[in-house]
């Protein structure tokens, strides 16, 4: 009985390694993201600011 379990236990262990056929797996190709906005659009704001307070202070 004890080589009956061992038997069946081996023949359950080698039909799960060998089972299915070989295929290459697929690779998903990676999702880039790009920034849209361009570096210099987060200067121009200060800058307009900087412009319309320095002609508020000529303007005095």
């Amino acid at each position: 009985m004890k080589k009956l379990v061992l038997a069946a236990a081996l023949a359950g262990a080698a039909s799960t390694a060998v089972a299915g056929n070989i295929e290459e797996p697929v690779v998903e190709a990676p999702v880039i993201v790009e920034d849209t906005q361009s570096s210099s659009s987060g200067i121009i704001l200060p800058l307009v600011l900087l412009v319309l307070v320095a002609a508020a202070v000529a303007a005095n």
